[in-house]
Order: C-alpha cells, then structure tokens, then sequence
C-alpha cells in the first residue's frame, strides 16, 4: 500500500499525544539530510545517527546517457598504450549502492560556539559487465567489486553570527577539518577482458575516503513564523594537498535550501533543493590503472540537482522529550557529469537525535 507524504505527515501528526508543546519544535530543525544545521545552548549534549543509503543505476555522459555496450565499444581507454591495456573501456560499471552509517555529537561550549564530531562506516556495493576481448560487444561475464570500513571523521565548530534573541532563527559559519581516516589502499578480486581474475586496488569510487585532510567551511540561515520554516546552507569541502598515493579527489561546493510546514509542534514536512558541483581528481594513484572508467581521474565530478521530501518527528512529552526522528528522500531533477560515470537515481536518510 502506497502512503503519499501528505498522508504520511497527516497520519504523524494525528498520532501526536496531544497538543501540548513541551519540547523541541520540529521546525527547528533542518531537513535530517543537512548537517550541523543548528547550534546548542552552553552545556547542552546531542547524540545522532543516521542511516544515509545512495542508489546509482546507469551510465552518463554530460547530460546524455549511454549504455555498456556503447562505452565498451567507443569510449577510448585512458591507458591504451600500456601492456595489457586495450584501445576502448572493456569493464562498464552497472549499478552501486553506498551504505552510511554516521554517528554525531554536538556539545554546547558557549551559547555562541557548539563543538560537532562525526564518524562514519561504509559500505559499497559495484556491479559490472566484462567485455571479452579488445574489441566488440561480447560480454565475458558480470563481477561485483565491495569495501567496508570506516571513512574519514569530521570534527568542527559551529558559530552563531545571531544574538539569540529570537530562537527560532539562527545564523551560523560553520568550520570543519575532515581527518583522513578512511582508507585509500582497499582491493578486491575483478575479471578482466582475458579472463583473468586478478585482486587489484580498486577504483576511487569505491575507496573509504580521500586521504588528505580537507577543509569543510558553511554558512546556514534558518527560520519560523509560525508553522512555517524555511532556510539554507552553503558548504563546501576544499581539499588540502595531495596524498600518499599521487592524487587529490575534486573540490566539492553544495548549496540548498528547504522550505517546511508544521500543523504541530510534534511533526514538520520539508521541501528541499541541492545543488551540487564536484570537481574531478587531481593526479593519480599509479597503481590504478584499468579499461574502466572508473580509474581514470578524469571521469569524476560533474554538477546535479536534486529535490528531496522530509519529515522531521520530535517527542514533546515523558520519555520522548528531547528525542527527535526524521527522514529524507531524494531524486535528481538535473546531471551533467563529466562522464562516463555512474548516474545517481536515489538517496534516502533516516535519522535519530537526543538532545539532553
């Protein structure tokens, strides 16, 4: 049985134990999907974590999708030349998924300053159809490449520009530093165009994380009138240097902004946009070197937008004061990717957050 989210945000809101308001509006949170979006008062605690799932089907180019066979057939390999390597792509990557689960912590240092940590684990899922041979559209057989781990951790200072003097808005900068955790070394057994299986170091998508530390700056505005809230957030993450393996993954710039509707306190629906613009790798790892396009560097990044759909729920009363729950999911509206590249068709983010 399909339930709209209108129906969805009706139903939540009727499930409410009353109308009595006791504790934290729900609209004075972001959309589930955004981080650090807020800060805490002197001395307050906040516990989170969220399950981030990412679904990409289907090959693209610019705006234009391609199939396996045409990748296969006209696409020239970026190593063609070294041995072993022949003249067009002969491994097309099919699908992935991407599994994160992320575990936060914000403490209240002052009423002004609110310190975050987060860390996540991975795991990462590609499918993939080997072509037979140096040329033509003979397809070998399928292989699936997987990691899991932890990725890199965050850790950052969330700064309110605003006095406070109205709590349902804020304005913040938010400065971060991304700790290369994750690992860049990760391998697993593939087939290539000759049949062998061999185990090599996987391609950069299906890495942990970058290797090198990286700035993460924002700017978030939040809003409420009522039972309507409204912000955005501009973020970026900014690379510092190369890593041990020879590259720099591409410079990331994000912005978005939501618009939401609470008929109580207990419950809010948003609307939201993200664009996002992803530069392509910088150098390479040397020993990434295969007729797929996912370890040449320069088919990486690109530009999207995407609208989601949430729900933020938050306890007003007895044991659920102070407990929030909320959902986020989206689908692309517009990529242009600096293709060949696997297209991103959905993202979906469950959430939990305990505020003491």
């Amino acid at each position: 049985m399909k339930i709209s989210f209108a129906a969805a945000l009706a139903l939540a809101t009727a499930l409410t134990p009353a109308l009595a308001h006791d504790g934290p509006h729900a609209a004075d949170h972001a959309p589930i999907g955004v981080m650090a979006d807020h800060r805490h008062k002197q001395g307050e605690f906040m516990v989170s974590y969220r399950f981030m799932h990412m679904n990409m089907d289907g090959n693209r180019d610019g705006t234009d999708s391609l199939s396996a066979e045409t990748i296969a057939t006209t696409v020239p390999n970026a190593f063609a030349g070294q041995p072993m390597q022949p003249p067009t792509l002969r491994v097309v990557p099919l699908d992935m998924t991407m599994d994160m689960h992320m575990v936060g912590a914000m403490y209240g240092l002052t009423d002004r300053v609110t310190l975050v940590g987060m860390a996540n684990y991975l795991t990462s899922e590609m499918d993939h159809v080997t072509f037979q041979g140096g040329m033509g559209n003979t397809e070998l057989g399928n292989f699936t490449t997987e990691t899991m781990g932890f990725g890199d951790t965050v850790i950052a200072a969330i700064i309110g520009l605003d006095d406070g003097a109205k709590p349902e808005r804020q304005m913040n900068v938010n400065v971060g530093i991304s700790l290369p955790t994750g690992s860049i070394e990760e391998t697993d057994q593939i087939l290539t165009p000759m049949g062998g299986t061999p185990t090599p170091r996987l391609p950069y998508p299906m890495q942990l994380g970058s290797g090198t530390y990286d700035l993460r700056p924002g700017f978030t505005y939040r809003d409420r009138e009522g039972s309507i809230t409204w912000g955005g957030q501009l973020s970026g993450i900014v690379r510092l240097g190369e890593n041990d393996k020879g590259y720099t993954l591409g410079n990331r710039a994000e912005l978005t902004g939501w618009l939401g509707y609470a008929p109580a306190p207990a419950a809010a629906g948003f609307l939201r946009l993200r664009a996002v613009s992803q530069g392509q790798i910088d150098g390479q790892d040397p020993v990434i070197v295969a007729p797929v396009q996912t370890a040449d560097p320069n088919n990486h990044g690109g530009e999207t937008v995407e609208v989601l759909f949430g729900l933020n729920l938050a306890g007003q009363m007895g044991a659920l004061k102070g407990h929030r729950v909320a959902a986020e999911v989206g689908l692309p509206l517009y990529r242009d990717l600096n293709g060949p590249q696997l297209e991103t068709d959905l993202t979906f983010t469950l959430g939990w957050q305990y505020a003491f």
